[in-house]
């Protein structure tokens, strides 16, 4: 086994542990010996009644789990293919007006019309919000008529302060009994985490996993510029408008399940490039592994700091990410 392998079977193992731990510990701690009786039971290998403790584990707790793994291991791989097509190391999955729009379609169901497709009406509302406004995007980057990364990132924060705006101005002027469930998802969260909506988050990591292997050569000609890449053969242009689109899909059917997670599309490609070299081959199944473990302990954290209340997990993660990027440009100064 290479250095690589090595690192990424201790990233697995240190992955499911965080995975059980984030199961075992809540509101009330639960015995590993229950735990697994209650995956058993749900996943019917164990014939039996299921009790509301199995009921907690299997249906609250364990896709809470898994939702985080597969949310934090997404947005890492985003950020990994938006820093490298913007050559911007502060670029992230949220710099492009994603989380505004899907910000305020989340916030219009809440504060105006209600539940009116059941279950999925928030889901639905935040992934059609984050949509409209990549939409946006883009036509302001084909009215253009460049893709220059500069002009992508102004378009992005132009869209992004617009849809802030709509926002609070939902807010401002909706029912104040809203409020706090605004404000929460707003923060970011995993409480909408349910086997039913599990495929949505499944469909947005495995979008943005596959393209980014199936181009991943094309990225690493990127590394050196446009220039160098073009005289590659590599289409620049529609690469760039390609990793958007795909970038907003996947991004917008993760927030539209756990809200406003900030700085780990920030954080985890600089993570990354820390442990393996910068080249895609093995800098994008790092990127989905340390994103996962992120995410995962930053939940853990959230509903352990104040327990029993639960801290929004964008809390935790911003905090972190406001720390690195202090220690990323400090780095850099001395440098």
């Amino acid at each position: 086994m290479g250095q690589f392998g090595l690192r990424m079977t201790v990233g697995v193992a240190v992955l499911a542990t965080l995975l059980l731990l984030s199961v075992l510990h809540g509101t009330t701690p639960i015995p590993v010996a229950d735990v697994f009786s209650a995956i058993a039971t749900g996943m019917g290998i164990q014939v039996a009644d299921p009790s509301p403790m199995d009921r907690i584990i299997f249906d609250l707790r364990l896709p809470r789990a898994l939702f985080s793994a597969i949310i934090g291991a997404g947005l890492g791989l985003v950020g990994v293919v938006l820093q490298t097509t913007t050559r911007n190391d502060l670029a992230d999955p949220f710099l492009f007006g994603l989380s505004s729009g899907a910000a305020a379609g989340a916030v219009f169901v809440i504060t105006v019309t209600g539940d009116v497709l059941g279950f999925w009406t928030l889901p639905m509302a935040a992934f059609v919000g984050g949509m409209i406004a990549s939409g946006v995007v883009l036509l302001l980057v084909q009215r253009l008529r460049t893709s220059a990364p500069e002009k992508l990132i102004l378009s992005g924060l132009a869209v992004s302060f617009l849809f802030a705006a709509i926002t609070n101005y939902l807010i401002f002027s909706g029912d104040n009994r809203a409020a706090h469930s605004v404000v929460f998802w707003m923060l970011g969260g995993l409480g909408l985490a349910r086997w039913e909506t599990l495929p949505l988050v499944l469909v947005g990591l495995m979008l943005i996993f596959v393209f980014a292997l199936w181009r991943q050569r094309w990225f690493d000609a990127l590394l050196a510029g446009d220039r160098t890449a073009q005289s590659l053969g590599v289409p620049v242009h529609r690469l760039r408008i390609a990793t958007f689109v795909i970038s907003a899909l996947a991004t917008a059917a993760f927030v539209s399940v756990a809200g406003v997670i900030g700085f780990v599309g920030l954080m985890v490609p600089h993570l990354a490039r820390g442990i393996v070299r910068p080249l895609h081959g093995h800098l994008l199944p790092s990127a989905a592994l340390v994103g996962a473990i992120l995410l995962t302990a930053s939940d853990l954290a959230a509903r352990l700091l104040l327990a029993p209340q639960e801290l929004p997990v964008g809390i935790v993660t911003t905090s972190l990410g406001a720390v690195f990027v202090f220690a990323l440009l400090l780095s850099e100064k001395r440098h």
